[in-house]
């Protein structure tokens, strides 16, 4: 392809390629809280083994929000809660908030 053709691309092809898969699979799977595991590979064009083996990959090298029903054949998403992850940031600045105000108040009282 165009890349093995390019001597500067041609190291970087496998990470490209594995790249823009994830990318693919993430597209298909925000668009849904679950699916089949043989709607996914139906999808892609490959068989359910291939897409079960990809994504187990994929999820365990956290590159994937996901989880695999093995039993039910059924891929879920966990898509990280935005509200919460706010929450916890604002609690976060307000400690660090806190803390200054404190620290400021000890050396003007000196």
């Amino acid at each position: 392809g165009i890349f093995k053709g390019d001597r500067q691309l041609a190291a970087h092809t496998h990470y490209y390629i594995r790249e823009m898969r994830v990318r693919s699979y993430a597209q298909l799977l925000e668009s849904y809280s679950s699916l089949t595991v043989t709607y996914m590979a139906n999808s892609f064009g490959v068989s359910d083994r291939y897409i079960d083996r990809e994504l187990s990959r994929f999820i365990s090298a956290g590159a994937l929000n996901a989880k695999i029903d093995k039993v039910g054949g059924i891929i879920q998403t966990n898509r990280p809660d935005q509200k919460n992850w706010q929450y916890q940031s604002v609690i976060k600045q307000g400690d660090l908030l806190l803390n200054r105000i404190q620290k400021l108040s000890r050396v003007i009282t000196i």
